[in-house]
């Protein structure tokens, strides 16, 4: 496609994202009957808000879940998350239940499904239907992950038996993506993916169990499927059989950096909430002040993280797995303790407003049951962990910095392939970031106070990268007890605050250019300031006025009714002069 063509495409996008954010109008108006008062009292009565699905329906939502190849508008995963992003902002249970969870069922599909496969689940979302997917079962896993189907090979087909009590959709699917045991051994092979038409599956081989109350997203339709000696052709199978595994491992890419780029939008709806209640009191406190520019900067950082990953998915996308599983357990943890920080500023000062408040304590059970939880923090870490001793030898300190494009967010990416996605390898793109940055900042010659202090904290950043080097250097590859212990956890858990420190860093030097807020070192010093803290490294204070700066930006950005995320969106909520 020409680069002219390519851009228009992002506009498209933008302008698509921009349109649904107006249609759905402002979430704080009482009157709005797509707003928060809607959705709360559809999710008190245990159900998605039928508006709110009619209108993703009109727009014709299921195309943006489906590759441009096979006739929807998912060009590329970043693109894809700004659209999301409206729907986050509202709800995630409608995020999940109207369109998400599709897609995260369709993806094995679509990356190694035959032709006809991929053709037919591509008509059902573009038309609006739904597809569902049914996990195989994980230790550590919720309840969505407990359970499993296996499958057995016959003349020419496979019979299904097993239960899955908690899959989203169960009621409503018009396809079912399933991970089967196919294979008693453990091991890589002992999976694989299996296409159904419930329309097509003999009645007295499959009961639809029965609706189950959760207590995060109650308005998603969570039942069940029980199978019992059901006969499925041959054709069923996606793919190779037993690349279950590896298929799940390559498209839970997606799914990791997906959900969590998308959900920084709720948390924006949380710190809007929290500045609102800020200002009922007149002006912004010294304390509310600092907790404010604090979150605001984790959301810039956070979503400096995701977009890269999101982009890498098409431009490095051998060597995206470490950082999409990194991300995923990473930034979940940081906003769960943002939420925290902002709980203290909305119940402060006898500040009291239902939406507010009730939106609040819907994410925080919204995003355990999203798998934002212990769940994820587990499977990611076994991703990442058997890495680390390989990328110690071969990568640290010697890999070249990433594309620049994979930062600047105007510019546009190669379409995603999720069938070229690899599950190993490929270096750390996120690390060798943060040793160019440091390195370029070690190198200039700027004396003004903020250069001064990001040169210092970036070369921190960078030793405590160099320490954890060292430290995985003496674990041998393959060694199953040191890599199961928890010095071991404790050491991915650093790294992954230094590759969003890379991140950061990152998006930061190549906005400098701009003339946006991203230019502005302040909120950078901040976000560093606080990952610092969490690593427990001794760097210098921020500059007198950062706190002010940031802060400063989040207001305008507030009155103006603009996104606090790297875009600076235009949003339907009213802005306050």
């Amino acid at each position: 496609m020409p680069d002219t063509a390519v851009r228009a495409a992002a506009l498209d996008v933008r302008r698509r994202a921009e349109r649904l954010e107006l249609r759905f109008g402002d979430p704080c108006d009482p009157a709005n009957p797509l707003g928060f008062s809607a959705l709360l009292a559809a999710d008190g009565d245990g159900e998605l808000l039928a508006a709110a699905e009619e209108l993703l329906d009109d727009e014709g939502f299921g195309a943006e879940l489906v590759p441009v190849a096979l006739g929807g508008r998912l060009r590329d995963a970043d693109q894809l998350m700004r659209m999301l992003r409206p729907v986050f902002r509202r709800d995630v249970a409608l995020a999940f239940g109207y369109g998400i969870t599709s897609l995260f069922a369709a993806a094995p599909v679509f990356a190694a499904g035959g032709a006809s496969q991929r053709e037919s689940v591509a008509r059902l979302l573009v038309s609006g239907g739904r597809a569902a997917i049914v996990h195989r079962s994980l230790a550590h896993g919720t309840a969505m992950l407990r359970g499993e189907l296996t499958a057995m090979q016959y003349s020419d087909g496979y019979v299904l038996d097993g239960r899955k009590d908690v899959v989203i959709n169960a009621e409503r699917a018009g396809a079912i993506v399933a991970y089967v045991r196919t294979d008693p051994a453990p091991g890589p092979a002992s999976h694989s993916v299996f296409l159904l038409d419930p329309g097509q599956l003999p009645p007295e081989g499959v009961r639809l169990l029965r609706r189950r109350p959760t207590t995060g997203m109650r308005g998603c339709r969570f039942a069940g499927y029980e199978f019992d000696e059901c006969e499925v052709p041959g054709g069923a199978l996606v793919g190779e059989l037993g690349a279950g595994v590896r298929l799940s491992l390559r498209t839970f890419q997606l799914n990791r950096t997906l959900i969590t780029g998308a959900v920084l939008a709720s948390v924006d709806t949380v710190l809007r909430a929290a500045v609102r209640a800020a200002l009922a009191g007149g002006t912004l406190g010294r304390r509310q002040r600092g907790v404010l520019a604090g979150v605001f900067a984790d959301l810039l950082a956070g979503d400096a993280m995701a977009t890269a990953v999101l982009r890498a998915l098409s431009l490095l996308p051998g060597a995206a797995h470490l950082a999409a599983a990194e991300l995923k357990y990473l930034v979940p943890d940081l906003l769960r303790d943002d939420l925290e920080e902002l709980a203290t500023v909305l119940g402060a000062g006898g500040y009291s407003r239902d939406t507010d408040q009730g939106m609040l304590g819907k994410l925080l059970r919204d995003l355990p049951a999203a798998g934002l939880g212990h769940a994820g923090t587990a499977s990611c870490q076994a991703v990442v962990i058997p890495q680390l001793p390989l990328l110690a030898r071969d990568f640290w300190g010697r890999e070249a910095e990433p594309p620049a494009a994979l930062f600047r967010t105007a510019e546009p990416v190669p379409h995603l392939d999720l069938g070229g996605l690899e599950v190993a390898g490929g270096g750390d793109f996120l690390a060798a970031s943060l040793t160019a940055c440091a390195g370029r900042l070690a190198d200039a010659r700027d004396e003004d106070p903020y250069a001064n202090v990001l040169r210092t904290m970036a070369a921190a950043f960078h030793a405590d990268l160099l320490a954890v080097r060292e430290a995985c250097l003496g674990i041998e590859p393959g060694d199953r007890a040191a890599l199961a212990s928890p010095a071991t956890a404790a050491l991915a858990d650093r790294h992954s605050v230094l590759s969003a420190a890379g991140a950061a860093l990152a998006t930061w030097e190549h906005h400098r250019p701009t003339a946006t807020f991203l230019a502005d070192p302040a909120w950078l010093v901040l976000a560093l300031h606080r990952y610092g803290r969490r690593l427990g490294l001794t760097l210098p204070p921020p500059p007198p006025d950062c706190v002010d700066r940031v802060a400063e930006e989040l207001l305008a950005r507030f009155r103006a009714g603009r996104s606090f995320d790297l875009h600076d969106a235009p949003l339907a909520e009213a802005g306050t002069p």
